[in-house]
C-alpha cells in the first residue's frame, strides 16, 4: 500500500459539479493499494496516518510535533490507484502492481472502516472522494509538507 500525505490548510474533492469531501487544516492522503495487500497493511497505514507527526503541537506551537489526533484536524482519503503505477521500462505506465476495482473497493471500504475507528468525531473528520470516480482534488499544501509512505514488504510476506 502506498500513500502520498499532504499537510494542507484546506483541501477537497469534486465530481463533475458535487462535492464528495472537504476538510480544512489536515492532511489529504492519495491512497493506493496494491495486489499483495492485506488487512494487515490496513492497519499499518492507518496507524501510521493517525500518528505521524507533521503539525506543529496545539500548545507549545513545537514543529512536528504533534498528530492529526492531537489537534483534531481533518483528513481527506483520495483512492488513487495511479500510485501502485511503474515505469522502469519504456515510456507506458505499468499498472499491473494495482488491485483491481473489484477486489480494491472492499478494501479501500475496510481501510476507511479502520481508520475511522481510530478518529474521535470521524462523521466529520474523515472525508473521502469517490471511489473510481474520475476527480478533481484540490488541494492547498501547507508548508509545502509531502511525505510518501510504504507499508513494509515484511507485513505481507509474514
Amino acid at each position: 500500500m502506498r500513500a502520498i500525505i499532504q499537510k494542507v490548510t484546506k483541501a477537497s474533492v469534486t465530481v463533475g459539479d458535487r462535492c464528495t469531501g472537504s476538510i480544512g487544516q489536515g492532511m489529504c492522503v492519495l491512497l493506493g493499494i496494491s495486489t499483495k495487500d492485506t488487512d494487515k497493511e490496513i492497519e499499518w497505514m492507518a496507524n501510521k496516518l493517525v500518528k505521524l507527526r507533521i503539525f506543529n503541537h496545539p500548545d507549545t506551537d513545537k514543529p512536528w510535533d504533534a498528530d492529526l489526533l492531537q489537534c483534531k484536524f481533518g483528513i481527506l482519503i483520495v483512492s488513487q490507484f495511479t500510485l501502485q503505477c511503474v515505469v522502469n521500462k519504456g515510456t507506458r505506465p505499468d499498472f499491473h502492481q494495482a488491485m483491481k476495482s473489484e477486489q480494491s473497493l472492499p478494501m479501500f471500504n475496510k481501510f476507511l472502516e479502520v481508520l475511522r475507528s481510530k478518529v474521535p468525531n470521524s462523521d466529520t473528520l474523515v472525508q473521502v472522494g469517490e471511489f473510481g470516480a474520475f476527480m478533481q482534488v484540490h488541494i492547498q499544501n501547507d508548508g509545502p509538507v509531502t511525505i510518501p509512505i510504504e507499508t513494509p514488504v515484511s507485513l505481507s510476506a509474514s
